[in-house]
Parts: C-alpha cells; sequence; structure tokens
C-alpha cells in the first residue's frame, strides 16, 4: 500500500473535479481538475529536469497557484519540497542550499542569475525559473515536456517536505516531514463547491 500524501489529494480532487480549488485577486480560476492536470505537466517537467524520488527541490518564489501545484508535483513524483522565504539572503539561501543539497533549485525569474552563480558554487545540477503570472523556465519546460499522470508509490517515513526553522538560537535547521507526518494538507475540502483557496 503507498502512503504517498498525493494519493489522498488525487481521490479528493478527482471527487471535486468541477469546484473552484484556486481563484486570485485578477481573477484566474483553476478548478480541482485544473490542479490535476497541471499537477502532471509540472511533474513531467520535474523529470526533464532531473528530479528523481527522494531529491530535494528548493522553491525560493512569489506566491502563486503555480508555487502550490509545484508543491504537488513534487509529491506526486516522490521528489521533497523545500520551501524557502523570498527575504533569505544570497548567504542564507548558499546555507540551504549546501544543507540540503537539492537536485533543482526554483528561482524568482528576476533572480536568476543569482541562482545559477549560487548553484554553481553549491553543486546544485538544476536551476529553473518560476514567475507569479505562470511564467518562467519551469513552465516552459511543463508545457513541452510529456505529463507525469503516475503517482510514485512511497512509504509513510519517505519524506514529502523539509522546512527550514528559523535559526533563533543558532544556524537553521531542517524539519523533515514525512508523508504520514506532514500538515501541508488543505482542509476541509468544498462541499458542492463551494470552497477554494485564495491568492493575491
Amino acid at each position: 500500500m503507498s502512503h504517498n500524501l498525493f494519493e489522498t489529494f488525487a481521490a479528493k480532487m478527482r471527487e471535486c473535479a468541477e469546484a473552484d480549488f484556486i481563484t486570485t485577486r485578477d481573477g484566474r480560476r483553476y478548478r480541482y481538475a485544473d490542479a490535476l492536470t497541471i499537477s502532471a505537466q509540472l511533474a513531467g517537467a520535474l523529470t526533464e529536469l532531473g528530479v528523481k524520488q527522494g531529491d530535494r527541490v528548493a522553491v525560493q518564489v512569489d506566491k502563486s497557484p503555480e508555487a502550490i501545484l509545484l508543491y504537488l508535483a513534487c509529491l506526486r513524483i516522490g521528489g521533497v519540497y523545500l520551501p524557502l522565504n523570498t527575504g533569505y539572503t544570497g548567504d542564507e539561501i548558499r546555507y540551504f542550499l549546501n544543507d540540503a543539497e537539492p537536485a533543482l533549485f526554483v528561482c524568482r525569474p528576476k533572480l536568476l542569475d543569482e541562482a545559477q552563480a549560487l548553484a554553481a558554487e553549491t553543486g546544485c545540477p538544476a536551476v529553473a525559473t518560476l514567475g507569479s503570472a505562470a511564467d518562467g523556465s519551469l513552465m516552459e519546460t511543463a508545457q513541452a515536456a510529456t505529463p507525469r499522470e503516475d503517482i510514485v508509490a512511497l512509504g509513510e517515513r519517505d519524506l514529502a517536505a523539509i522546512l527550514y526553522t528559523s535559526g533563533t538560537t543558532g544556524r537553521s535547521k531542517g524539519a523533515m516531514l514525512t508523508h504520514k507526518t506532514s500538515p501541508l494538507t488543505p482542509k476541509p475540502w468544498p462541499k458542492r463547491g463551494t470552497s477554494a483557496l485564495m491568492i493575491g
């Protein structure tokens, strides 16, 4: 039996396929069916960029529907989502990349040059960009890649995400969240399409 958290997401999303999953203040609407489709496309992009089961994906981007869908894509293929605050400095990002050893660093488009330099310095093999308007190289790769409709089978102790602490008493430490313990689960699920996330 697989304990991949995305299995739970996918089952509920199919039940609520036509309900709104995310709406933005500028009027963009994403149904649960869209979330399934786009997360599969993003999973295909991650695969194209070399991400495999168990690999970390460091993400320092602005809030957007695609940032949430990237988390779902990581779960889908057994990747480990590593969100990084957009306020972190270059030195802090260098520390996180060295410590977590991600296979991919996803950054804001305007910071691509800095991200590539940090990736080269820390041995991170790939960098992609993701903007708040569904732009960036990651979305371009997703549109061209073969979607990953499969859901990788995982154990309950496999990692889903790593969240770094604030580091108030020293260096930040990564809290490891498994597919059993991850709190990154949207609740409650909508009844008859009445609930949606609002971003913007």
